[in-house]
């Protein structure tokens, strides 16, 4: 028997993405959020159920949740909202499930790996884009090459991000970049540029603090991890800004005012955009005597993955199919996981 699901955030860009693709398929979550004008204009145009309530009112928060299996946390930014919503899943026992790529809801969430184990529950953070295809890559190449001891990851999107990521990545750029080091979350002064083949000769890279730096590390226990994206030249001054401009970025007048002005760019890409992106994942793994194992996946349009792969663990969480306590995709699903979404293929590099 399939429990409920409820979708918290279903009137975001993402959300509303998910909510038409679970309408499509003949699913009936819940959908959720803040603002009840917002979801009922979402939830009743495909006949879904809805309901409002803020997640700052833990008592109508836990009264939400009677009823429910699982919840699929859709409302960013994730440092504000991951906490309380956790909370209550603990509490009243549901699993939880989120499309965060935010380095540090992970880490928080995974020191609570006991707590969630004793309620019964699942706490899995990142089952979209971020970070299914990067952490079933990492998982892979961990098999492939099972004493290595440095992995790093490179991404590659196609076309424009939602407000929700600009408002995300804001906040990354003022936290600095992150790797891990000999199993330690480590800062850098500054971030590190690479190159990497993504199908089509090199592309710039730089590095930034994604959250395969947490995950891979829980999937693979290898200690040393470092993340990049393709950054073409005009956009690398603004990844890698010096450490004034960083310091200024971290300020809540300034961090306010740049996220109020992204309110006035598009939600997010359109559907052609959507339908003619894809995404590529490469991951290197190398092992103390110097041998590599490398690999690439290419999959569909990040935001429209991320609906596939959400709405597909949550229905698999909500049926019962979890592990408690704190999980990552491939932990909780394996590293082939991904190769059952349509349109996803991964290639060896050095077989």
């Amino acid at each position: 028997m399939t429990g409920t699901i409820l979708i918290y955030g279903a009137n975001g860009y993402t959300g509303k993405l998910i909510a038409r693709m679970a309408h499509e398929r003949g699913q009936t979550p819940i959908l959720a959020g803040r603002n009840a004008d917002k979801v009922k204009a979402v939830a009743e145009p495909v006949g879904l159920a809805w309901r409002a309530f803020d997640l700052s009112d833990p008592e109508r928060l836990d009264a939400a949740l009677q009823d429910v299996a699982v919840v699929l946390c859709v409302a960013g930014p994730f440092s504000a909202t991951s906490r309380p919503m956790a909370d209550a899943c603990i509490r009243q026992r549901v699993h939880y499930v989120d499309i965060t790529g935010e380095l540090d809801v992970f880490e928080a969430l995974a020191a609570r790996d006991m707590e969630a184990k004793a309620a019964g529950v699942m706490l899995l953070p990142g089952v979209g884009f971020d970070v299914v295809p990067s952490d079933c890559v990492a998982a892979h190449l961990k098999r492939r090459l099972p004493d290595a001891v440095d992995l790093t990851i490179f991404l590659s999107g196609s076309g424009s991000i939602s407000r929700g990521t600009a408002r995300t990545m804001i906040e990354g750029v003022a936290a600095g970049t992150r790797v891990r080091r000999d199993g330690r979350l480590v800062a850098l002064d500054r971030a590190v540029s690479g190159t990497c083949d993504f199908g089509q000769g090199p592309r710039s890279t730089v590095a930034i603090p994604m959250a395969d730096v947490s995950t891979a590390f829980r999937s693979t226990g290898i200690g040393n991890i470092t993340v990049h994206i393709e950054a073409p030249a005009l956009l690398q001054p603004f990844l890698q800004p010096p450490g004034i401009v960083k310091s200024l970025l971290g300020l809540k007048l300034v961090q306010n005012l740049l996220k109020f002005q992204i309110g006035f760019l598009p939600e997010g890409p359109d559907d052609a955009a959507r339908r003619s992106g894809h995404a590529v994942v490469v991951g290197v793994a190398r092992n103390a005597k110097g041998e590599t194992v490398r690999c690439r996946l290419r999959t569909p349009e990040a935001y429209t993955l991320t609906a596939m792969t959400a709405l597909d663990i949550a229905g698999r969480v909500a049926a019962s199919e979890f592990k408690p306590g704190f999980q990552t995709p491939s932990l909780a699903f394996g590293a082939d996981y991904i190769l059952g979404f349509e349109g996803v293929t991964r290639e060896e590099l050095n077989a």
